[in-house]
């Protein structure tokens, strides 16, 4: 097999947290896929996604010195995927990255072989998802709303709509990962 880029994407409230940490409990031992860790600026909280957290003057640090294969702003944050969370493509092995709709251009330049996967949900679901989280003023998630619906994902990305059972999504995404993996 040979090694490939896995960029998930997607509006804040489609659940991509939630359906990488459905992936990890539920991947098949032949899909050879390694979940990368991100470098962000932000605290890490109990239920939230493992990551390394740093400050942002360490975060400029590890920019200055090269350390990320893929590094962005977004939110306010800043994240960073380092050389050595890419490393597995290498050895034939797909590496999965929670990335940005905004830097999907420069991971496509970095990277020969990506496959693109955008998760999203309904205008609504999004809606009360980020209503419900309680981080933002309903002004912010409508801004929010109105550039998930202007986003065009690339025509050959893998579109995951999770809207209902996050099994039901994380089903759908196997599927089109064991589909690939036999092409």
């Amino acid at each position: 097999m040979t090694g490939r880029l896995v960029y998930v994407m997607g509006p804040s409230g489609a659940g991509k947290d939630s359906l990488i940490a459905w992936l990890r409990e539920h991947l098949p031992p032949h899909l050879p896929l390694h979940l990368a860790r991100r470098t962000i600026t932000r605290p890490a909280r109990h239920g939230d996604e493992q990551h390394h957290s740093v400050s942002e003057q360490a975060f400029a640090l590890l920019q200055e010195a090269q350390a990320f294969a893929l590094d962005w702003q977004a939110n306010g944050l800043r994240y960073g995927v380092r050389h050595d969370e890419v490393e597995p493509l290498h050895r034939g092995a797909w590496v999965l990255v929670n990335g940005s709709r905004a830097y999907l251009p420069q991971a496509l330049a970095r990277f020969p072989r990506v496959t693109v996967v955008h998760v999203t949900a309904s205008i609504e679901v999004l809606r009360q998802r980020l209503l419900a989280r309680g981080r933002e003023t309903p002004e912010m998630v409508e801004a929010r709303l109105r550039r998930a619906s202007s986003f065009r994902a690339p025509p050959d990305a893998i579109e995951v709509h999770n809207d209902g059972p996050l099994a039901e999504a994380g089903a759908r995404l196997l599927q089109a990962f064991e589909a690939l993996a036999r092409s």
